[in-house]
């Protein structure tokens, strides 16, 4: 099994932690230019740029990717299959024009000339909106081509808008929403290993602002403290070795929470009688 994953810029170090952490650490590092194994000897790991993984898995040389939702959109692959949205690397496409200009709509931009690094995904949104523009395809700084008369507007990413801003441009509308996502090949999905893999990332991200709270707690108060854990689901109870069944007995209660709700938790909990109070942070969580 081998999966494509972006070889540098600012999706590398956030995919590459993010195998780490779910158990999939990279045995010969990720400074290598093409591959490196991991410590599953049936995975392994294949370094390519992020706008070519789509057509690396959709043409065989990888199996699973690892790459931006506006990358898979723009290569127009039709044999992969999102399988999991791994929320980071969040981005928008925007149309855009000069700001103060005339042109205020999607309407606007009938017989005008659009300037993108995405063609693809710029005519698939144009087609939807029953126009056409000239679409012209450029390589980078896109948005200094309506200031060079090289186009009326542009199709870009912009994540704060704080570069649209300072070129004097302004959103004229929301072309699509991005993230890194997970995808694989139609004629891999049945293999178990794409599921190891999906599993084991998913797990990271479900740990994500999650904590393991433990404590002890007289049985006489369990009631009270279970009506104050915000946990997901119903809390753990289990004996603790060596208690008695009299009226002092005490069990060990084990629950996940949010970590927002960690500090008004362990007060309350405190209070309805728990002591012996531990959090520890999660690294993964399998539901």
């Amino acid at each position: 099994m081998r999966i494509a994953v972006p070889n540098k810029g600012r999706l590398h170090e956030p995919t590459i932690d993010l195998l780490e952490r779910a158990g999939l650490h990279l045995e010969n590092g990720a400074d290598r230019k093409l591959y490196a194994d991991t410590v599953d000897p049936d995975v392994s790991v294949l370094f390519a740029r992020a706008a070519d993984i789509p057509e690396y898995v959709a043409d065989g040389a990888a199996d699973l990717g690892i790459t931006g939702y506006d990358q898979v959109c723009e290569a127009r692959v039709d044999n992969v299959e999102e399988l999991l949205d791994l929320e980071f690397g969040r981005c928008r496409l925007v149309l855009a024009a000069p700001e103060d200009g005339e042109l205020e709509t999607v309407a606007d931009m009938a017989g005008k000339t659009v300037a993108t690094e995405f063609p693809n995904i710029t005519a698939d949104f144009f087609a939807d909106a029953g126009i056409d523009p000239d679409i012209v395809e450029v390589t980078g700084a896109t948005e200094l081509t309506p200031h060079v008369e090289m186009a009326d507007a542009i199709v870009d990413i912009t994540s704060t808008g704080t570069t649209l801003k300072m070129n004097r441009l302004a959103v004229v509308d929301d072309v699509l929403s991005s993230s890194v996502r997970l995808f694989g090949r139609d004629d891999v999905l049945e293999n178990p290993k794409v599921e190891e893999v999906r599993t084991a990332l998913a797990s990271v991200k479900q740990a994500e602002g999650k904590r393991y709270l433990m404590m002890n707690v007289p049985t006489a108060k369990l009631d009270d403290v279970r009506n104050v854990i915000p946990g997901l689901g119903g809390p753990t109870v289990m004996n603790i070795a060596g208690e008695d069944d009299g009226d002092d007995a005490a069990v060990a209660v084990h629950a996940v929470v949010n970590e927002r709700d960690v500090f008004e938790t362990i007060t309350e909990v405190k209070n309805a009688g728990a002591s012996d109070i531990l959090v520890t942070e999660i690294e993964r969580l399998v539901e």
